[in-house]
C-alpha cells in the first residue's frame, strides 16, 4: 500500500496534524483490525466504495453499515474496522480538540461513533467533497482537495482559551495528577472546565490524560521488538503493573503481551484476534 501525507498550512496546523491518502492496486482481504483510541478524531473518505462497516466488539457478527464519508469521533475504547475498506481512502488526522472548529456538533456527541459527514455538513457539501476527491487524478491533487475544503470550513477562535491551555499542559505532562493544577489555572470552576473540555475535545480531562498516557506506552512498546512492560509502565507514570494492565485492557481490549503479538506496522492498528488467539 502506498500512503501520502501532507502537513497542513500554517493557519490549520494547530488543529490538523495531517491530510493523507492511501491506495493499494491489489484488493485487500476482509481482515479485521482493532483501532486503538488516540484522543483525536479523524475524517475518513472511502473512495473505493461508498460504505463504512463498523463491527460490534462484543458480537463480531453484528455489522452496521454507514456511508463511506465519516467523522470518526474521539474514542475512549477500541473499535474494529474491515481492512478491505483501506484499498483507496483519503482522510484528515485532527489534533486533540482540532475537529471542533470545523463541525457544529459538540465533540462528546460524536465520541465513540462513526458519524456520516452528511449529518454534519449536509448531503450536498459531502457529495461535492467526495466527487472532487474521485475526480482528482493524483495523490497530490486529492490532498489539495482536502486542504481547500478545510480552509473553507475553518471557523476561527472556536476553541475556548481554557481548553487550549489545558491541551498544551497535558501534552507536556499527560498525567492525571496535573488536572487539578490546570483547572486552578484556567479561571473556570471544575464543573465548567470539564463541560467545556468535553464539548470541544470529546472526553473528560481525566479520560483524555489516561488515553495520552496509554499512547505513550504504545510508542515505547512499538519502538523495539522486545519490550519490558514493567519499565514501560514505570516510565509512563502508572502506579504499578496492575494499574497499567487495567488501563491497557480498558482501551485496547487485550493485554500488553497480546498487543505485542498482534501489532502491525501502525501502532494503533492491531490484528483482531479471537479468544483462541487466531487472527480473524
Amino acid at each position: 500500500m502506498a500512503i501520502w501525507f501532507r502537513a497542513p498550512r500554517v493557519e490549520l496546523a494547530p488543529f490538523i496534524e495531517s491530510f493523507w491518502f492511501a491506495h493499494d492496486d491489489v484488493a485487500r482481504p476482509h481482515a479485521l483490525e482493532r483501532i486503538l483510541p488516540t484522543g483525536s478524531a479523524q475524517l475518513i473518505v472511502n473512495l473505493f466504495e461508498d460504505e463504512t462497516r463498523a463491527y460490534d466488539p462484543e458480537a463480531i457478527g453484528r455489522c452496521e453499515s454507514t456511508p463511506g464519508t465519516i467523522l470518526a469521533g474521539v474514542r475512549s475504547r477500541f473499535g474494529i474496522i474491515d481492512t478491505a475498506e483501506q484499498q483507496s481512502v483519503a482522510g484528515v488526522c485532527f489534533r486533540p480538540g482540532g475537529a471542533y472548529p470545523f463541525f457544529d456538533a459538540p465533540a462528546h456527541e460524536v465520541a465513540n461513533a462513526d458519524v456520516p459527514l452528511e449529518s454534519l455538513w449536509g448531503v450536498q457539501h459531502t457529495s461535492i467533497l467526495r466527487e472532487r476527491l474521485l475526480a482528482a487524478s493524483t495523490a497530490d491533487a486529492k490532498l489539495d482537495v482536502l486542504e481547500r475544503t478545510f480552509l473553507e470550513a475553518f471557523v476561527r477562535d472556536r476553541l475556548h482559551r481554557a481548553v487550549v491551555y489545558a491541551l498544551t499542559a497535558f501534552r507536556h505532562v499527560p498525567h492525571t495528577t496535573t488536572i487539578a493544577r490546570v483547572t486552578n489555572a484556567v479561571g473556570l470552576s471544575p464543573k465548567r472546565f470539564i463541560e467545556r473540555f468535553k464539548t470541544e475535545v470529546g472526553v473528560t480531562p481525566k479520560t483524555f490524560c489516561r488515553i495520552r498516557r496509554f499512547q505513550r506506552a504504545l510508542r515505547a512498546a512499538h519502538a523495539g521488538a522486545r519490550v519490558d512492560w514493567s519499565d514501560v509502565a514505570l516510565s509512563c507514570g502508572y502506579f504499578d503493573q496492575a494499574h497499567f494492565i487495567h488501563d491497557f485492557r480498558e482501551f485496547s481490549g487485550i493485554t500488553p503481551t497480546l498487543y505485542q503479538a498482534a501489532r502491525t506496522e501502525h501502532r494503533n492498528h492491531v490484528k483482531f484476534l479471537q479468544s483462541n488467539n487466531q487472527p480473524v
